[in-house]
């Protein structure tokens, strides 16, 4: 059995805690804080066994170098991202197998974010950074629309229990923008309902799944009617694809 923790770091980043229930060892994904992991480590008598990195945005990565100086372990990440501080670099299809905490990825490359983002798939969850989020996606900083549309269909195509767990709370501002995409849509204002709640609390609202995100996600519902005349309606004009409907709404979400 395995317990997956979400610890708090900056504004609204989730660093990821992988541990098996009846073991003192762990794994840790997209450290962007040493703190806050080194506060957990220390709080719940846990060893560190590796990092795991799907980008190399500083928020995902900054904290690396100081656990380093603490545990020197393994840190695993994208072949294709510059990520300081690798020890082990992966691409699409490889596989990580770690032992000690009973757990193996297999990695998908999953451009758009950043060009060479990567996301760790294994045992029904998916680590996928700031690539989707709970109903969004992440903004295009390097790649194209047509590169994310691509990577988000490849993401869509798990199967719908997979777990989600991404890098950021940003669950209640996605929902708001997803009603104003489909404000007729039952399930988008159930879920936002949901979150609400559980923001009040000061729970976080992950991990989500591949089949709650194709009911509430506008990014994985481009082919729909219903998106595609929003999409139309703020462009002015006639959209001809799902590129394109994606490629609109990511530019309104931007100023959303």
């Amino acid at each position: 059995m395995l317990e997956v923790i979400p610890i708090p770091a900056f504004a609204d980043n989730y660093i990821w805690l992988l541990r098996p229930i009846h073991a003192k060892i762990c794994a840790i994904v997209d450290p962007g804080d040493a703190q806050p992991v080194f506060d957990v480590l220390n709080k719940q008598a846990l060893q560190l066994k590796t990092i795991l990195i799907t980008h190399h945005h500083y928020d995902h990565t900054g904290g690396i170098g100081k656990i380093l100086t603490q545990y020197p372990v393994t840190v695993f990440g994208p072949k294709h991202d510059p990520v300081k501080n690798l020890t082990q670099t992966l691409s699409e299809n490889d596989k990580i197998d770690l032992p000690e905490l009973q757990l193996s990825f297999r990695i998908l490359e999953i451009p758009g974010h950043t060009l060479g983002h990567i996301a760790y798939y294994g045992h029904g969850m998916l680590f996928c950074g700031d690539t989707l989020f709970a109903a969004g996606c992440g903004r295009l900083f390097e790649g194209t629309p047509a590169q994310m549309y691509t990577t988000l269909q490849k993401i869509a195509a798990l199967p719908d229990d997979t777990q989600i767990y991404c890098g950021h709370e940003y669950t209640e501002h996605n929902l708001r923008f997803a009603s104003l995409i489909e404000p007729a849509n039952d399930d988008i204002a159930k879920r936002l309902t949901t979150t609400l709640k559980l923001r009040d609390q000061g729970l976080p609202t992950l991990p989500s799944t591949i089949g709650l995100e194709k009911l509430t996600n506008p990014f994985l519902r481009t082919d729909l009617p219903s998106v595609r005349q929003a999409a139309e309606k703020y462009a002015n004009k006639t959209l001809s694809s799902p590129i394109e409907v994606f490629a609109t709404i990511r530019r309104w979400k931007d100023v959303f």
